[in-house]
């Protein structure tokens, strides 16, 4: 069930929070050694807000819109008084003072907090196997990735362990695993969402979003989170609407484009394409009109990307030194170890591979001689791109590609080619260098029965217009009730 059919039950006294969180951590106990989808389980915590929220409805209280639901969060937003890793020993100890704006406000709202999911390090990653505490695995086929580099977060709610869940979505670390899982993942404007809290991996891409099994769940979520924060100076000072209440608005003659370099693209698996253009015939069918429109800078996003994101990760991740926070390498002989060598032997022994190589990727491109051949001349394409996308919008309402080329790939496929795991952002990156809000919706199976995601993509601020779309699509389709018999760990 959702979170409406939820708050109702609690509502009736069919069930009560204490009841409800229980049986999301007996799930947890009973399934999470296998995903390994939560890094901390709160199981203390959950009880003590869950009976909170029952006394209050015993005392006659008004209840906030969350009231009682079972949420788990991204180990990389901020939580007061527990541990924040961040999948990395450079943080495997650090228990923040102060809560992230997002979190607050989910407190606030009446969830209740399960636990900390895992991620790729530093969320580096398209496959949660770069975290430090061990990979997550795939609810729908152990041997898979969740994706990345919120996997964590997407397999907690496809594994039904919790009812939704947050991550961060930097080059589509939110829709690449929801597509992966079988989940709806949502990235919303960038600075629709504070970042106040959330530990920096690329400043000027980083989003938080949410993570559920419906579309209309996802837009109770990020009714709650969004909003302005005057803690986070690039939050927008913009009205939040009532996304729920948007959801059923007719979609018949919205415009619908199809980006033609999506759909050419060489590594695109056929069974993706062909499941992705039925989602399309679909819209069509509920009365939208299919556009073929043409993006000419979108594949130039990968290559923009892995040259701007690196350079931000070395400029954000320059303050774990050894010194004010975090991990400290041991001394090596007492008096022979000057500053910048127990520095760079605690960014050796705290940072894990793949972050390492995001910080001399992005170093070298910061550095003089470099600066304005790599990173300036990034930022120029990434302005082009956002061009390509403003020109699209002036002849449709909403853009549709697939989110990932392929299905999710097998564990250590890729371990030891980069490259090839950094091409599983391909369709997802560039709505994050242009700012863009974007949707992966469950579409579909290969016949591994494996998920298939749908990407939407709009305009700044068309939140509403996105999950009105997606919303009205996961309803007339009804993936989720066609899929295998044997899906999902038991």
């Amino acid at each position: 069930m959702g979170i409406a059919e939820w708050r109702e039950q609690l509502r009736r006294g069919e069930v009560s929070a204490r009841e409800l969180t229980d049986r999301h951590l007996a799930r947890i106990a009973a399934v999470d050694p296998t995903v390994h989808a939560f890094l901390e389980v709160t199981s203390e915590r959950a009880r003590a807000d869950a009976d909170r929220i029952d006394a209050a409805r015993a005392a006659g209280e008004p209840l906030p819109p969350l009231a009682g639901i079972p949420l788990a969060i991204k180990d990389n937003l901020c939580t007061k008084g527990i541990r924040t890793t961040c999948s990395s020993r450079m943080l495997e100890n650090f228990v923040p003072p102060y809560e992230s704006t997002v979190t607050e406000r989910l407190w606030r709202a009446g969830a209740v907090l399960l636990g900390k999911t895992n991620l790729d390090e530093f969320a580096m990653g398209s496959s949660t196997e770069t975290s430090a505490f061990g990979a997550s695995r795939n609810p729908w086929n152990p041997d898979r990735v969740p994706g990345g580099s919120s996997g964590g977060s997407a397999a907690a709610v496809a594994a039904g362990e919790c009812i939704g869940s947050l991550g961060s979505d930097t080059g589509g670390s939110i829709r690449q695993p929801a597509s992966f899982c079988g989940v709806v993942g949502l990235k919303p404007t960038y600075g629709r969402v504070s970042r106040w809290g959330l530990v920096a991996f690329a400043s000027s891409l980083d989003q938080v979003g949410p993570f559920s099994s419906s579309v209309a769940d996802a837009a109770e979520l990020l009714q709650v989170i969004a909003g302005e924060d005057p803690r986070d100076a690039t939050c927008l000072r913009a009205p939040v609407p009532d996304y729920a209440a948007d959801l059923e608005s007719p979609i018949k003659g919205l415009r619908v484009g199809l980006i033609r370099e999506c759909f050419d693209q060489e590594g695109l698996d056929h069974q993706v394409k062909a499941s992705v253009l039925a989602a399309a015939a679909q819209l069509e069918a509920l009365g939208c009109e299919l556009v073929d429109v043409s993006c000419p800078r979108f594949n130039d996003g990968i290559a923009t990307y892995y040259v701007i994101a690196p350079s931000e990760a070395s400029a954000n991740l320059a303050r774990y030194d050894g010194v004010k926070y975090g991990f400290r390498a041991p001394a090596t002989e007492a008096g022979s170890d000057g500053l910048a060598a127990m520095t760079a032997r605690s960014r050796a022994s705290g940072f894990g591979e793949e972050v390492q190589r995001r910080i001399l990727i992005g170093t070298y491109a910061l550095s003089a001689g470099y600066v304005d051949a790599y990173y300036r001349k990034a930022q120029q394409v990434r302005t082009l791109i956002r061009r390509d996308f403003d020109r699209a919008f002036e002849a449709v309402d909403v853009l549709l590609t697939p989110t990932s080329p392929t299905t999710a790939f097998p564990s250590g496929a890729h371990a030891g080619d980069p490259l090839a795991m950094y091409l599983a952002d391909l369709l997802t990156i560039p709505a994050n260098l242009a700012g863009l809000p974007a949707i992966s919706v469950p579409c579909g199976f290969d016949a591994q029965g494996l998920p298939i995601g749908l990407q939407l993509i709009t305009g700044v601020l068309e939140e509403s217009k996105l999950l009105q779309v997606a919303h009205q699509y996961e309803r007339a389709a009804a993936v989720m009730a066609q899929r295998p018999t044997a899906a999902l760990v038991a």
